[in-house]
Order: C-alpha cells, then sequence, then structure tokens
C-alpha cells in the first residue's frame, strides 16, 4: 500500500511528474537537450526572479552545499547554527579543511541580523552561510533581512543560502535580496524525485571562484559556466529529471506563484492550530516555517505506533530529526499537497489516539 508522504522529503509526487520522467531520451550534447536545458534555467530564472545564471546538478542539496564553499570561501566563511542541518553545512567546510567561524542560537530560534551584524563586524570574514528554513526545527530565518544588512554593510561578502526545504514553497526574490547563491534540491517542495539540484550563481560568486584554488571538479562553478553558456553541463546530467522539472515549471506558472505559497501557508496554518489543540508547536513562532510544522510530543504518546497505524490508512509523518528524535514529530506540508491532505491527515491522526 503506497503511503501518502506528508515528511519534510522526500514529498509526494504526482503520477504526472513520473510520467514526464518516463519521456524517451535524447543525448545531452544535441540541440534537442540544449533547449530543454534553457527552457529550465529560464523558468527558474523567473521564478527565483534572478537575471543571473541558474546552474543545474545531477545531485543531492548536500552536493552543491559543498560545491558552494569550494567556490567561494578565500578568507573565512562565517557559518550560522540554529539545527542540524546549517550544522551540516559547517561539518562540510570543515571536511574541506575550510577557514571558518560559527554563530549558533539555540533550536527553535531564527538567525537574526542584529547577530550576524555582531559577528561580521569582527572582520576577516569573506562568504556567510544562511539556512533559509531548517527542516529539523520548522524555523524560517529572515534571510531577505539577513541579506539586506550584509549588502549595506559588509558589501565584500559572499552570501550563500540554503533554501531546499522551502525554495518553490516561499517567494524568493534573488537579485532585489543580493543572495549569490541559493540552492536546493527537488524532491521538497519542487515535488520531484531525489537526485537533482538547482542553484543561482551570481556574477559576485563566478568572480570569487576565479580566485579560489582547488574548487574541485564536479561542482566548479568556472568549469560549469563553460558548458552553461550552451545551456549544458559538463558531466552527463539527468535528463529525466529535466522533463519532469520543465514540466512541474509549467504547472506551477498554471497555478500561480503567489497562490502556491498561499497554498504552502494555509497548509502551515492549520497544522500549527491543530498543534497547538492538542500538543505544542516547537520553537518560536514568529519564525515558523511555511513548508513544515515541528510538533513537541506534549502526551508522550508512541510515534512510531501511531505513524505505524497511520501507514495502514496511508499516510506517513516524520519523527524528529536527531536530538529530537521521540520527544518531536514534523509534518511536512509542502510541494502539491493541499489543504485538503493536511485536514484528512490531522484528522486520522486524531482518530488513531482518541483525540
Amino acid at each position: 500500500m503506497h503511503k501518502k508522504l506528508f515528511i519534510p522529503g522526500p514529498t509526494e509526487v504526482r503520477d504526472e511528474i513520473l510520467q514526464a520522467m518516463a519521456t524517451p531520451m535524447i543525448g545531452h550534447r544535441s540541440s534537442a537537450y540544449a533547449d530543454l536545458h534553457k527552457s529550465v534555467e529560464e523558468k527558474l530564472k523567473k521564478m527565483l526572479n534572478t537575471e543571473g545564471r541558474v546552474m543545474l546538478f545531477t545531485s543531492s542539496s548536500t552536493g552543491v552545499m559543498e560545491g558552494a564553499v569550494r567556490n567561494c570561501v578565500g578568507k573565512k566563511v562565517l557559518h550560522t547554527l540554529n539545527g542540524e542541518f546549517s550544522r551540516r553545512w559547517c561539518e562540510i567546510s570543515k571536511a574541506n579543511g575550510l577557514p571558518l567561524d560559527t554563530i549558533e542560537v539555540a533550536p527553535g530560534k531564527a538567525i537574526t541580523p542584529d547577530i550576524v551584524d555582531a559577528k561580521l563586524a569582527e572582520g576577516g570574514f569573506d562568504t556567510l552561510c544562511l539556512t533559509y528554513n531548517e527542516t529539523s526545527t520548522g524555523i524560517l530565518s529572515p534571510v531577505p533581512e539577513v541579506a539586506k544588512m550584509v549588502r549595506a554593510k559588509y558589501p565584500e561578502i559572499i552570501i550563500l543560502v540554503d533554501a531546499v526545504s522551502c525554495m518553490a514553497g516561499v517567494p524568493i526574490h534573488n537579485d532585489e535580496w543580493g543572495l549569490d547563491v541559493i540552492l536546493a534540491g527537488v524532491q521538497k517542495c519542487f515535488a520531484l524525485p531525489p537526485g537533482f539540484a538547482v542553484a543561482t550563481v551570481s556574477a559576485r560568486a563566478m568572480e570569487r571562484a576565479k580566485t579560489v584554488p582547488h574548487r574541485g571538479y564536479y561542482f566548479d562553478f568556472i568549469e560549469n559556466e563553460k558548458y552553461a553558456v550552451k545551456y549544458n553541463t559538463p558531466a552527463t546530467p539527468g535528463i529525466s529529471f529535466l522533463y519532469a522539472l520543465d514540466k512541474q515549471l509549467d504547472d506551477m506558472f498554471a497555478e500561480g506563484l503567489d497562490n502556491r505559497y498561499a497554498r504552502h501557508l494555509a497548509m502551515a496554518e492549520h497544522c500549527r492550530a491543530w498543534a497547538k489543540q492538542h500538543f505544542a508547536l516547537y520553537g518560536d513562532e514568529a519564525y515558523a516555517s511555511p513548508t513544515v510544522t515541528h510538533i513537541t510530543n506534549t502526551t508522550g504518546f508512541d510515534f512510531g505506533a501511531m505513524n505505524k497505524e497511520l501507514g495502514k490508512r496511508g499516510a506517513q509523518v516524520s519523527d524528529g530529526y536527531g536530538p529530537f528524535k521521540g520527544k518531536t514529530f514534523r509534518i511536512g506540508h509542502m510541494g502539491d499537497l493541499t489543504l485538503a491532505d493536511v485536514t484528512w491527515l490531522t484528522a486520522q491522526i486524531d482518530d488513531i489516539l482518541g483525540m
């Protein structure tokens, strides 16, 4: 029995998207491929509100996170930690031997302009890493406000943003905010299968990369740009993903981006209200995520048993991540899910737990 996924990713994939992935294969050096690549890039640029380059990578988001720091960190990178996935990005920089420092807030809190400003004022940094939507805690940090402060006071800083669990679920104005790289995998709000990622790369980031030795190979921005100008990639891309992404972007524009973002918020608001009625929201509600709701298990119910019964009814939610396991649970409401879907879901949990 298929379980509809209400987890923070991978998300439920519509049959139409799976069918698009079954489109007959073409050669990746053909004009047909270049046309497909161009179509996807132009639609992504429209969605992300950028005139710059959007690069396509056959990879998980983690690969592009590594590529971003390898291409952009010259002097020292500041990692902003407010959960397990922002911490992962820091671990990636450590694994690559990059000079770094961190600021950390308690889980459930957001990264705000004042704390970033205070740390950057110490000097010595040339790169900043921000996690827009921290999947482990359900917190959406105010990245637009942080970026505005950085651009005004520290114009030399390259801003890298992990938008893995919110891109295509919240508005992103790349150029207006002054971002250099914002990246995401397609298995969350895009509602495609996992295995493909997209990223903006600004002219500033490209110039920085030219000064950085040992950028690696697969994610080298300079090497990728040589092919991107011809709507191609250095290595063989996941062509089936591009067919699916092209189809999904068309459907997103048909729905209307503002309508899509409003749908995500409506699902979030339903889940938050339900959580507060029966349990408690985890973290600062002022920064609650529009794509994943993080709930404290205040009643101490057996999450595993509940999720097993929920599976028999055709759905799945997620346990807390890392240190939160067994203490919280998470409902992912992103991609092509609807308010009717999450209303049905919470009714099922009510019934299972006798609430």
